[in-house]
């Protein structure tokens, strides 16, 4: 096949969704589509390696993203698909947020009980900010749950969306009939047996037509009527060139679980889903179609298990091929690599791979030599942009509790914070060292692999802070900056790029801070214009 048509025929998306909306199961779902897993559970299965659990802490079990289910890949109408699997959990959000860097597109999933959730909200605004475009999922269409004109309300308003929906459920919950698809004109008939395939599908293009009433009912056909009637009169007629500029957002119903509706979301999925897009770096916008390799590491994920400490760098690859064994060029070390065992994820199995295409995931083996954002190239020096840290929500002081393992604490902090389980600030009146993590729970897996993983120990301390925001000045050299630096100096600090941060301790501070210091702007995450 021809490097453009490699180009073409990829799809690389991700899941996202607030816990428990339904993301694994449609992942599974899609899976067992793509014939990549014979049945449903496979994934969840395989989660975590099943000789490592011992060494594993319970807390790790539930986040359990082994590296196999990170990144999923299948085949499915000759087009070959990468999933990124995101983790739910809050408290792995920033996991997430960077995930997201190395997606072409999204489907985001929605419980039809519980509607548009906090995590949801969050994570939606992060694809907004990039542009990405959105498919939306509304998951759970066999329970009880909120009005379809309600959730479509919902979906516009909290996040921001423009919708039009391509498939309408007829009936909810223990009404439930099935879905009539406006996309591909047929309905598909709902039958309640989760081991089935495929549900039954009856071509219908015109929905006027009284053989409606033979297959679903008088009522329920007068519903459906009036249901698309109002569906063409409020919302836009679907526009790939606006979804693929992620001005406007298809939307599906459908249960994964009983994987229903699954099918019509994946068909018209790699129908209309962007393969892979121009990213731009610093210097320049790279275009997927150039044939000079560019990619970029947006994970590291060290493994857990103790006997083998062996990190994996997830590079997207952006243009170009990645090849085997030949020799790419690290920016930022100025150094060059070569690589004997790239891996690609296909399913649940990690295979070396010869060569890949842009659009794919590559999991190198990595000593050490990446850190998250780092770029490889064929010698170009480029610099990818879009992969911010995030203000952080919870602050501790951290402290060494083993004076004799000094330096394996600084070398497990300083690795960790390369993998992006935190962010490390030193404040700038002490030199004290204070990590800020997403969540709480990022706490305990820090104290547990920097004790099992770096043999060193350490304690926490509260630290009052309400945000951390970047520091940028219009003058750095102007009366008002240097005010402002002898004013806040002990809620100020660097962060590992040694860029200024204003940790401040209340809401009502950072308002006053931002009223008396007009020209100093504070941003909520590392990367700004």
């Amino acid at each position: 096949m021809s490097f453009k048509t490699e180009i073409e025929r990829r799809r690389t998306f991700g899941i996202i969704s607030h816990p428990d909306a339904g993301k694994t199961t449609l992942t599974e779902k899609l899976l067992l589509f793509g014939g990549a897993i014979q049945e449903a559970g496979a994934v969840k299965n395989n989660k975590i390696k099943k000789g490592a659990t011992s060494d594993f802490m319970e807390i790790e079990r539930q986040r359990g993203i082994s590296v196999a289910t990170s990144v999923l890949a299948f085949l499915y109408k000759d087009k070959k698909i990468n999933i990124l699997d995101t983790p739910g959990h809050k408290d792995f959000a920033e996991d997430t947020f960077r995930t997201l860097t190395a997606v072409d597109s999204v489907i985001v999933v929605i419980d039809v009980a519980k509607g548009v959730e906090e995590q949801t909200e969050k994570l939606v605004e992060v694809c907004r900010m990039r542009n990405i475009p959105m498919i939306v999922f509304i998951n759970k269409l066999d329970r009880e749950g909120k009005d379809a004109f309600d959730l479509l309300d919902e979906v516009e308003q909290k996040l921001g969306l423009s919708v039009s929906p391509l498939s309408f459920p007829i009936g909810m919950g223990y009404d439930f009939k099935g879905i009539y698809n406006i996309y591909e004109k047929n309905i598909n008939l709902f039958s309640g047996d989760s081991k089935k395939n495929i549900e039954e599908t009856i071509a219908f293009d015109d929905i006027d037509s009284p053989e409606l009433e033979n297959i679903i009912g008088t009522k329920a056909a007068a519903d459906l009527r009036d249901n698309i009637e109002l569906v063409k009169g409020v919302y836009p007629d679907f526009d790939k060139e606006s979804y693929l500029a992620a001005k406007q957002q298809p939307v599906f119903f459908g249960s994964a679980l009983n994987n229903f509706g699954v099918r019509e979301l994946l068909d018209c999925f790699i129908d209309i889903a962007p393969s892979p897009r121009a990213k731009a770096a610093e210097e320049r916008t790279v275009q997927a179609n150039e044939t000079a390799l560019t990619g970029f590491v947006f994970k590291i994920h060290a493994n857990m298990d103790p006997k083998h400490r062996d990190r994996l760098a997830f590079i997207k690859i952006v243009s170009g091929t990645f090849e085997r064994n030949k020799p790419y060029l690290h920016v930022r070390q100025g150094k060059k690599f070569k690589f004997s065992s790239p891996n690609a994820f296909f399913a649940e199995k990690k295979e070396i791979v010869d060569i890949s295409y842009p659009g794919d995931i590559v999991g190198l083996h990595d000593t050490g030599n990446f850190k998250i954002g780092d770029t490889l190239t064929e010698g170009e020096i480029l610099n990818y942009k879009g992969i911010p840290s995030f203000s952080p929500e919870h602050f501790r002081y951290i402290n060494n509790a083993d004076p004799l393992k000094s330096k394996q604490l600084y070398k497990g902090i300083d690795q960790l914070m390369d993998e992006g389980v935190a962010q490390l600030f030193t404040l700038e009146m002490n030199g004290r060292k204070v990590i800020g993590t997403v969540g709480a729970l990022q706490f305990e897996v820090i104290q547990y692999r920097l004790e099992h993983e770096y043999g060193a120990k350490c304690t926490y301390e509260n630290f009052p802070v309400y945000k951390a925001c970047w520091v940028q000045a219009k003058d750095k050299n102007s009366e008002e900056f240097k005010e402002f630096k002898r004013v806040k100096q002990k809620f100020l600090a660097m962060d590992k790029r040694k860029q200024l941060v204003f940790l401040a301790d209340s809401q009502f501070s950072l308002q006053m801070t931002q009223q008396k210091y007009p020209n100093v702007t504070l941003h909520f995450t590392s990367e700004f214009e």
